[in-house]
C-alpha cells in the first residue's frame, strides 16, 4: 500500500505547479513524519490543506497546514 498526500488551495482545488513532486510512503507515520519536516516549505509554495490518502482511499482530508 502506498501513502501520499494531495496538495490543496484554500478552496480545496489540488496544487500541482510549483510544489515538491508528491512522494509516496510505505506507512502513514513515514507520510506524517514527512509533512512535519516540509509542511512550511509547502505553505510558502500556495499549499494551504493537505489530504492523506492511501492508495484512493482518503484517511483525512483538508488539513490546514495554518498554524490555530
Amino acid at each position: 500500500m502506498a501513502w501520499r498526500w494531495r496538495y490543496e488551495n484554500a478552496n480545496g482545488g489540488e496544487v500541482t505547479e510549483g510544489v515538491p513532486p508528491v512522494e509516496a510512503f510505505t506507512s502513514q507515520a513515514d507520510a506524517e513524519s514527512w509533512l512535519g519536516e516540509n509542511w512550511r516549505e509547502l505553505l510558502a509554495a500556495g499549499v494551504e490543506r493537505v489530504t492523506l490518502l492511501e492508495d484512493d482511499r482518503v484517511e483525512y482530508a483538508g488539513m490546514s497546514l495554518r498554524e490555530e
